[in-house]
């Protein structure tokens, strides 16, 4: 008999497994794909940003957009800091901080940090069984046994889901736990896409396809009024856009498909309108003499000129200096706020990670224990929590991996 099952072999799910194990616990790991962290090697563009230079516990929290508040305690138990320092001094694996306090293997190979978990877990006398959990047998009200699919059942003291969401599902986050949960009277917040790219109708985008711009201002509108503003990289691809400030973005919102949300691209945020107008003026003043197609090279990237100029709807062969002063206004108003019509999301298995899943509202923030089944955990992006990009959304998995770990007994 284990004295632990943890369901899910991923960050979260090794992280409880390890701690678990190092509390003397007898404890056992079900992975259902031949190899244990398969969503971690993948991450960060294999590299894996595990975790963010965030030390500070209440802006920790505001980069977790989906209840945030509810990870409070598992913050406040394991903080980045922790996370550093237990890769580096007891899993030994070398880190470094780049820009925006993203932490990465100094190896920039996420593999290590795989086998980093892996190792954490079997070093601590884990024992890895890889199948499929596929429900649980009950016994006064408690879970006793976690049952695979070839039929096996394991019995144990307490169980932990930690399957990760639907995103990636060749990975093996294929909404197991959800189904898990529900067994156990669970409510499941329906799983959309989260930290994913934007589908735009605007006709234009897809002859952008392939520019990056890597210092945009960017606002979200949703029905004209801003709810999400930030600067940083962003991609335009042949559906849309995306790179990491549109993934952001992608965080606070809801049913794109239903319309009302577009996106405002500020092409040069470092100036404002009085002075990028004067910043035309002198290019005009350079080319004053050329067509107007041939007028931007310093200040627009070659692909987007000709979409830049139809938009403003001045003739491409007009001379520089032919236009007004109305004109160039109405150009300077347009690198600030070029418009992108949100149409969707783009597709669920291309998400980084799933908004929604087992509702929170269910589970005991202080211990991650489920208020339904008294011997039944959850941690990780089973549940419905998601943060930024950067490295947030490991370390939730880690913090709450951690919590649950030191009340199952």
């Amino acid at each position: 008999m284990a004295d632990a099952v943890i369901i899910g072999g991923g960050a979260s799910g090794l992280t409880a497994a390890a701690v678990c194990a190092s509390r003397g616990l007898n404890t056992v790991l079900i992975e259902k794909m031949p190899v244990c962290a398969k969503k971690v090697r993948i991450t960060g563009k294999g590299r894996c940003n595990v975790t963010n230079a965030c030390f500070d516990l209440q802006e920790l929290i505001a980069n977790v957009p989906r209840n945030g508040r509810f990870l409070y305690s598992a913050f406040s138990r394991f903080m980045p800091y922790d996370t550093i320092r237990l890769f580096e001094d007891e899993l030994g694996v070398p880190l470094k901080t780049e820009r925006g306090g993203r932490v990465f293997p100094a190896s920039d190979k996420a593999s290590d940090i795989a086998q980093a978990l892996i190792g954490f877990a079997r070093g601590n006398g884990v024992k890895i069984i890889h199948s499929r959990a596929v429900s649980f047998e009950f016994s006064n009200g408690r879970i006793s046994a976690v049952r695979l699919e070839n039929g096996e059942s394991i019995a144990c003291s307490s169980a932990a889901i930690c399957t990760g969401g639907v995103s990636y599902p060749a990975t093996g986050s294929s909404g197991d736990g959800y189904i898990l949960a529900k067994s156990c009277g669970h409510t499941v917040v329906p799983p959309v896409p989260a930290l994913v790219s934007l589908k735009s109708s605007s006709s234009f985008v897809p002859a952008l396809q392939g520019l990056s711009l890597k210092n945009a201002g960017v606002t979200l509108l949703k029905n004209g009024s801003s709810v999400y503003r930030e600067q940083g990289e962003m991609l335009f691809t042949h559906y849309g856009v995306s790179g990491p400030v549109i993934l952001s973005a992608s965080c606070h919102m809801d049913k794109p498909e239903n319309g009302g949300y577009s996106v405002l691209i500020d092409l040069k945020p470092a100036l404002d309108e009085q002075t990028l107008d004067k910043r035309l003026l002198r290019d005009f003043d350079e080319f004053k003499n050329r067509d107007v197609s041939n007028s931007l090279s310093k200040l627009l990237p070659k692909k987007l000129i000709p979409v830049i100029i139809e938009l403003w709807g001045v003739d491409a062969h007009k001379k520089v200096n032919e236009i007004t002063k109305a004109e160039r206004r109405s150009l300077v108003s347009l690198l600030k706020n070029l418009r992108i019509d949100i149409s969707g999301f783009y597709t669920i298995d291309s998400a980084i990670i799933t908004r929604g899943g087992v509702s929170v509202k269910e589970i005991d923030p202080k211990t991650m224990r489920s208020l339904l089944i008294p011997n039944l955990y959850f941690a990780g992006e089973v549940m419905d929590v998601d943060a930024y990009t950067g490295g947030f959304n490991l370390q939730i998995a880690f913090s709450t991996g951690f919590l649950c770990a030191n009340n199952m007994n």
